[in-house]
């Protein structure tokens, strides 16, 4: 199971095994100091980490033959070399080295820094985003610069909370998650910067914490619930014409409200018949891949600006699409052309308690895979919207396609040959009867087979009976081909 390192409770095969992610990276003992300062400043700008020091290529290199000047040129690279100084905390880890011999491994825990944009001291600013850091352009430091302001609202403090606000059993939850041990509930929250102890000996506890862990964040946070809509139509009509047909809202900590809001969304969605590439015959799939709006739903509680008091998230259904809808803007780092590669959490904190609760993904594979499901479903591309302060996920069900009444003369057709089709004919026919029609460079597209190749498939589909060619001449450039309609007894023959 995936789990964010920890400092105090990593041991040498979590430094072995884990994957390197966004919140850890292993370095060679061999690295020069100054080039540690790369995924210091790097983690640091985004939503922290761990970096294990003295391991190369799955071996245990350890640090102690590097002597006492370079190990403590390490220790001080935050200073050193990183403009301003980054926040950090260390620990040797004993382990045995690959010749046999005890030595030790450099971890070194990266606080995220919420309102600073740190640089090297070559004066260049790194980004930690999904197992790289990455150097910014002089746009993109202006950007992160900007967001840096609005990553403070999770770290304030919530003054009229206290710990007995909080719910025990999320707290057990969180520190199984993060393979805690002991006994005490709140030690993980000291450890991840969610609670602090103050000088008179009481606790501050941050916004994040009272999100992700109250019994009641509503209490606090008037607007941390999500809103659902079902609309009769396609559009949302006001009025006398207004169209609402369901409502609800979800309400409780981040973890108990995403669980809420699956389970009652699964339940509001349909399922539709759609052809199924193993058989040639028509089965019932559902409205939309689970994967893909679970997905939307998670994003929008986990990157929403929570320091917008006067709206909440919503999740509005149509006939024909499902509409996600966050409080606050992109941060400028991300964008709708590269929000597949690039992850910035707003939320730094809270994005990284949920991904140990398993509900976000890492190195960005939730919203890639919810392109993917889409797809697979031949279903339109995620579409995102920003307004002035929402962002809009739009995933469409393509309803218009799926209410066309010709399943029981496409199935006789399609499942009296279907066993006689190669892959790349039934791929050509599965996408043809969802989209409702397909052109070579599409089938291109899906199968990665030479154009000739594809057409050639796609003429035999029509010298099969099976599909149309659609075209006013040899070269038209519009040319494209569909389903055949003939009766059913001409489709048997």
């Amino acid at each position: 199971m995936f789990k964010t390192p920890d400092l105090e409770n990593m041991t040498i095969e979590d430094v072995l095994e884990l994957p390197e992610s966004q919140y850890f990276e292993r370095k060679s003992a061999e690295l020069k100091a100054p080039k540690l300062a790369i995924p210091l400043t790097a983690m640091a700008n985004a939503d922290g980490g761990i970096i294990a020091v003295g391991v190369k290529n799955g071996k245990i290199e350890g640090v102690s033959s590097q002597g006492n000047i370079k190990i403590n040129d390490y220790l001080q690279c935050k200073m050193t070399h990183c403009f301003p100084p980054v926040k950090t905390k260390e620990r040797f880890l004993p382990v045995v080295n690959k010749k046999g011999q005890e030595d030790q491994v450099l971890l070194i825990q990266v606080d995220a820094s919420p309102n600073t944009a740190h640089k090297t001291a070559s004066d260049e600013v790194f980004l930690r985003i999904g197992d790289e850091s990455i150097r910014l352009n002089h746009e993109q430091r202006l950007n992160l610069e900007y967001d840096k302001g609005e990553r403070t609202f999770e770290d304030n403090i919530v003054d009229n909370c206290q710990l007995e606000d909080l719910d025990e059993d999320i707290l057990l939850l969180y520190k199984k998650a993060v393979g805690y041990e002991g006994d005490d509930l709140y030690q993980p929250l000291y450890a991840r910067g969610f609670i602090h102890p103050t000088t008179d000996g009481k606790v501050q506890i941050t916004a994040a914490a009272v999100l992700l862990f109250a019994k009641y964040p509503i209490r606090f946070f008037p607007n941390s619930r999500i809103r659902f809509f079902r609309y009769e139509g396609s559009s949302e009509e006001v009025g006398i014409s207004m169209n609402i047909i369901k409502q609800k809202t979800i309400e409780g900590p981040l973890p108990i409200m995403l669980e809420q809001a699956k389970k009652f969304l699964s339940s509001q969605l349909r399922d539709f018949t759609s052809l199924n590439p193993l058989t040639g015959k028509f089965d019932s799939v559902p409205e939309y891949p689970e994967f893909a709006w679970l997905e939307g739903v998670v994003n929008a509680v986990t990157h929403r600006a929570y320091n917008i008091l006067g709206d909440d998230i919503k999740i509005k259904m149509f006939d024909d699409r499902l509409e996600i809808s966050s409080p606050g803007r992109f941060p400028h780092v991300v964008n709708r052309e590269n929000i597949r590669q690039v992850r910035y959490s707003r939320n730094s904190r809270i994005a990284r308690a949920l991904t140990d609760l398993r509900w976000v993904r890492e190195l960005g594979e939730g919203v890639k895979r919810m392109y993917k499901e889409m797809e697979d479903f031949f279903l339109d591309e995620p579409e995102y919207t920003e307004t002035e302060n929402t962002i809009i996920l739009t995933l469409k069900n393509n309803i218009v396609m799926r209410r066309i009444r010709r399943e029981e003369r496409i199935s006789s057709l399609i499942s009296a040959k279907w066993d006689d089709l190669n892959d790349f004919e039934k791929i050509a026919i599965e996408y043809t009867y969802s989209k409702g029609s397909i052109t070579t460079a599409q089938l291109h597209q899906l199968t990665q087979r030479s154009k000739n190749f594809c057409t050639k498939t796609l003429r035999n589909l029509c010298d099969k009976n099976i599909l149309t060619l659609i075209s006013t001449s040899p070269t038209d450039p519009n040319q494209h081909y569909i389903l055949k309609e003939n009766n059913s007894a001409d489709m048997q023959n």
